[in-house]
């Protein structure tokens, strides 16, 4: 019998999963596209390595086991998998075509959708990934400006202008990485010290888990207005989540340009660049920045549909409504079993565990917690990313499987004992350094 979302017995059979290991371990660089998605993010010969299909919030391994999923796509399954209305308006495109040799009227219709729902979007330009559009604003800034140097705060993709400022630079010409560097969230005054004369723009995600703080976000908007400074949001996870129209509509603050992705089709590769139209419209004829898929009409056509469900059935109260269930039930969980050096961080549409300074081996006990989840079918890299998919009834039996987990945690970090609970390999760190990294030195 496989395993399904219950309190199984055993650990879920991933032969077949093996299996392919083998066989992609052979071909493909760290066996995978996405790193977050790879065997080194989970607990390796416990947890699922291959997929096979998804239903709202659950999906089935190839070895046809079924797990409550919490990570849904690393981001991009807002509304659920096979969410009919979006799949629906996938299969009336198709009949008609995907991409074709002039533009399609779904490029103009998505583009006034935006418009309507993004407070900055007075030009939209449509791409294919995070990354892409993120460089797009990148250039536009430099060529707005007429200045080269860039600070940022979060993780921005893996283009030589931002991957070169981390460990993972081999291959990005040094002259081309000193020109970025980093700054820390909610440090103003460090950021205030980066700042130079040749500063183009200051990126950002506006929130990964932390909480701006004394008005973080309005002052890096009222510096980057008195120094003619490019903001950027880069909203790939907080766009159609924290709001409709992102953080800046969360947070009332309408940057220069904004970069979405993930949530806004359901799982279709799409991104969008939206801005002030007098820097935007250097894409024109100053910026180059075009790419034969932008227009591809099946990912256009999914976020027509999933935007029109998100405005019509209120997603985002309901994905804070169910994710606050989650959060405040983690928490006073941790209270009731008294456990102090594990926290609940962020949003309610996207919480982490965090371990407090204590835990030695962090991604030990991260691991722990993963293997004990997947043997009761869900599906966890270390945060809860909620979608309209997501029932209480989830909620409530994530909250159950927890209540035993942590008992379990309580026991084996009293004990010392972690590692020895552990069946397979602990997960390695994930590659999202965003703070302490290529700061920029002081000023003297």
């Amino acid at each position: 019998m496989r395993n399904g979302v219950r309190f199984n017995n055993n650990y879920p059979v991933i032969e077949q999963s093996q299996i392919l290991h083998e066989r992609i371990n052979k071909i493909i660089p760290s066996c995978t596209q996405t790193l977050a998605k790879g065997p080194s993010q989970h607990v390796f010969g416990v947890a699922p390595i291959f997929l096979r299909k998804g239903k709202g919030a659950y999906v089935w391994d190839i070895d046809d086991n079924k797990y409550l999923d919490y990570n849904m796509g690393i981001g991009p399954i807002s509304l659920g998998y096979s969410y009919k209305a979006v799949d629906d308006a996938i299969k009336a495109q198709l009949e008609d075509g995907i991409t074709f040799s002039l533009m399609h009227p779904l490029e103009l219709e998505v583009a006034e959708l935006l418009k309507e729902i993004i407070p900055n979007a007075q030009a939209v330009r449509f791409s294919k990934t995070g990354a892409d559009v993120v460089s797009a604003s990148i250039r536009l800034a430099r060529a707005y400006t007429g200045k080269k140097n860039i600070l940022c705060c979060g993780y921005h993709g893996w283009h030589d202008w931002y991957i070169g400022v981390t460990l993972r630079n081999n291959g990005i010409p040094k002259e081309i990485s000193d020109l970025t560097n980093t700054f820390d969230y909610n440090n103003f005054d460090a950021l205030l010290d980066a700042i130079d004369n040749d500063t183009a723009a200051i990126i950002l995600e506006p929130v990964v888990f932390d909480e701006p703080k004394d008005n973080f976000l309005h002052k890096i908007e009222n510096i980057c207005k008195e120094k003619n400074i490019v903001l950027i949001f880069d909203e790939m996870w907080t766009g159609f989540r924290l709001a409709l129209g992102g953080a800046q509509e969360y947070f009332k603050i309408t940057p220069d340009l904004a970069c979405y992705s993930k949530a806004i089709s359901n799982g279709m590769p799409l991104s969008v660049l939206t801005g002030k139209k007098e820097i935007m419209d250097l894409l024109d004829k100053d910026v180059f920045f075009y790419t034969t898929f932008g227009g591809e009409t099946l990912s256009l056509a999914a976020a027509k549909a999933t935007i029109n469900e998100m405005r019509n059935k209120n997603v985002v109260n309901y994905i804070s409504h169910i994710g606050g269930l989650l959060k405040d039930g983690l928490n006073q969980l941790l209270a009731e079993i008294e456990i102090q050096y594990i926290k609940v961080k962020g949003y309610n549409y996207r919480t982490m565990l965090t371990f407090d300074s204590e835990i030695k081996e962090p991604l030990v006990l991260k691991s722990l917690i993963q293997q004990e989840l997947i043997k009761k079918g869900i599906l966890w890299s270390g945060y809860h990313t909620i979608s309209f998919s997501h029932s209480a009834e989830d909620i409530k039996y994530t909250l159950a499987a927890y209540e035993e987990i942590l008992h379990l945690v309580k026991k084996a970090v009293s004990q010392n004992k972690t590692q020895s609970y552990l069946l397979g390999n602990p997960v390695e760190p994930v590659f999202r350094k965003t703070e302490n990294f290529n700061l920029k030195p002081k000023k003297s």
